[in-house]
């Protein structure tokens, strides 16, 4: 249920709601807007009785039902887009970042050399796995804690946050000493052990890949079992899924950026690597889905793409992301936002 404070409400009965909801057996979400607050009550659907008995409060202007199976997620909960921050920037309410780097890590050169074009172009964020699910047991499946190592080492170097793969949730507390950002891949999207390892640890932020076969509805039910957990900080990404068509490695869902704006507070970023499978197709559809509202994109490039131990084909060469970058920072003036700033440090 959401509650919705009085006008003019203050601290004291915000925390005098807050006390009452966790008397009951809920657990509360503060947002304060500048005239409003609301404080979304989490638990079990509430009886008529315990609607009246919050509306009987007299902090309380209104008690409303939460409609939609996922909460903390939802917009009737956080009505306002959560904004995400790294010394590197931000993402959402009008700022857009970009993640960038190889598929994997394969090299502590290669990773470095990558790292610092990524910084030169303007992106904010490392990418790279240290470990890689793949299809094949007998393909390459990353360096692990090594690759973790290179990892640290190419942020403290360039001084980007780094996003990569936890797989397992005994990986979990691992990853996270070394990351900033632990991606839920695609495959992992509806391991909900996995979810809630990771909504419990409070190191890193979270990013939510869509499964090749979820449902938008879905999708959010997983970030759901994050936040439900008490990890707020939760990316959601559109990565493709699986169509019928066959000429692209899987079908971007355009629309699934304005659907979830319209239905989460959570950022929603794109993957344009994966459904297009080939490096002649990813820019064109980065741009199609920052046009569409995205709050960022998670790019693949590699200093030698032919020579990279996985998704060789759909990496970019330096200079196909410089290029991608340079369109990237004339497209979103027009869209009324911008490619994020670093954060000033107080």
């Amino acid at each position: 249920m959401l509650i919705i404070l009085k006008h003019g409400a203050g601290p004291k009965e915000i925390e005098t709601v807050v006390a009452e909801i966790q008397r009951v057996g809920y657990r509360p979400h503060v947002s304060e807007g500048e005239n409003t607050t609301l404080i979304g009550a989490i638990g079990k659907g509430p009886t008529p009785e315990l609607l009246e008995h919050f509306r009987a409060l007299p902090e309380v202007a209104d008690v409303i039902p939460i409609s939609k199976p996922y909460k903390l997620a939802s917009l009737e909960v956080s009505p306002k887009p959560t904004v995400l921050t790294w010394n590197s920037g931000a993402t959402g309410g009008g700022e857009v970042m970009v993640a960038a780097g190889p598929c994997g890590v394969e090299s502590r050169e290669q990773t470095l050399s990558a790292a610092r074009y990524v910084k030169r172009y303007g992106a904010q964020m490392l990418r790279g796995g240290a470990f890689k699910p793949r299809t094949s047991p007998y393909s390459y499946q990353g360096m692990g804690e090594e690759g973790l190592r290179i990892l640290a080492e190419a942020r403290a170097q360039t001084e980007l946050p780094v996003v990569t793969e936890v797989m397992s949730p005994e990986q979990v507390e691992r990853v996270a000493s070394y990351a900033d950002v632990l991606q839920i891949g695609a495959r992992n999207a509806q391991n909900f052990a996995l979810l809630q390892e990771v909504g419990q640890q409070q190191k890193a932020a979270v990013m939510l890949k869509r499964g090749m076969s979820m449902t938008l509805e879905e999708f959010l039910m997983s970030a759901e079992y994050v936040l439900a957990q008490g990890n707020m900080r939760v990316i959601l990404v559109e990565r493709g899924i699986r169509t019928f068509e066959r000429a692209t490695r899987f079908t971007l869902d355009v629309a699934a950026v304005p659907v979830l704006k319209s239905w989460t507070h959570l950022p929603v970023w794109i993957d344009p690597s994966h459904p297009a499978g080939k490096r002649d197709w990813v820019s064109a559809l980065a741009l199609a889905g920052l046009a569409a509202g995205a709050d960022g994109i998670i790019v693949e490039t590699h200093p030698e793409p032919e020579k990279a131990l996985s998704d060789a084909a759909q990496q970019l060469h330096e200079a196909e992301f410089a290029a991608l970058m340079e369109r990237i920072k004339a497209l979103l003036p027009a869209l009324g936002r911008r490619l994020t700033r670093p954060m000033e440090v107080a």
